[in-house]
């Protein structure tokens, strides 16, 4: 099994440094800690009374990692799921924050479990993860959760244009987005570029 550790580690080389792209919803962000979460958590590394890109571009990689353990695995109750969801729930936590409970709460109903999609691991979803997990195979439900989160990215391309960027290259192939989601699907459900050229081929 792959420790938390280990987890942070990557999710903190696929996020890179410091990023201010005015058509990211989260703003500022370092190491995939927004602005939004440090003014939240009261991260003013400036000691300017405030907290603003100026505190993010101060960020460091060991403060980074500490808020992601704390804030996207450990309070979110991450660790109550199966082993094998652990990785790529708490990289898409990192990335869509609740939602991606929702979109795993959403995904047990499909197979017939009864959880409500509140974005909050709590027993009963953390139950329901087992179950499902039991009957169709850990592996098998993380790949279903990756091919449900590759999926929500599509859609979210779909309502925003601005957006597109992520999940489809200039070049026409897969964007960030879609590329991170398929680290964590068997390499047999990615999908050949001629599939993704088909699915994105409605967007300007």
């Amino acid at each position: 099994m792959v420790s938390v550790t280990e987890v942070t580690a990557e999710i903190l080389r696929r996020e890179g440094g410091f990023v201010d792209d005015p058509d990211d919803p989260g703003g500022a962000t370092k190491h995939g800690v927004t602005v939004h979460t440090m003014r939240r958590l009261g991260f003013d590394l400036n000691g300017d009374g405030g907290v603003d890109r100026a505190d993010v571009r101060l960020l460091t990689k060991a403060q980074a990692a500490q808020i992601l353990e704390r804030h996207y695995f450990h309070k979110p109750r991450i660790g109550t799921l199966p082993d094998a969801l652990h990785a790529t729930v708490y990289d898409m936590y990192v990335n869509a924050g609740s939602g991606a409970v929702r979109l795993l709460q959403t995904l047990l109903t499909r197979f017939g479990e009864d959880v409500t999609a509140d974005g909050v691991i709590g027993p009963q979803t953390a139950a329901a993860a087992r179950r499902v997990a039991d009957i169709v195979g850990a592996e098998a439900l993380a790949d279903a959760y990756g091919i449900e989160r590759r999926a929500y990215y599509y859609r979210i391309g779909d309502r925003r244009a601005a957006s597109r960027k992520y999940a489809r290259r200039r070049d026409g192939g897969k964007g960030g987005w879609i590329l991170r989601a398929e680290e964590f699907i068997s390499r047999r459900y990615h999908l050949s570029a001629e599939a993704h050229a088909e699915r994105v081929s409605q967007w300007a």
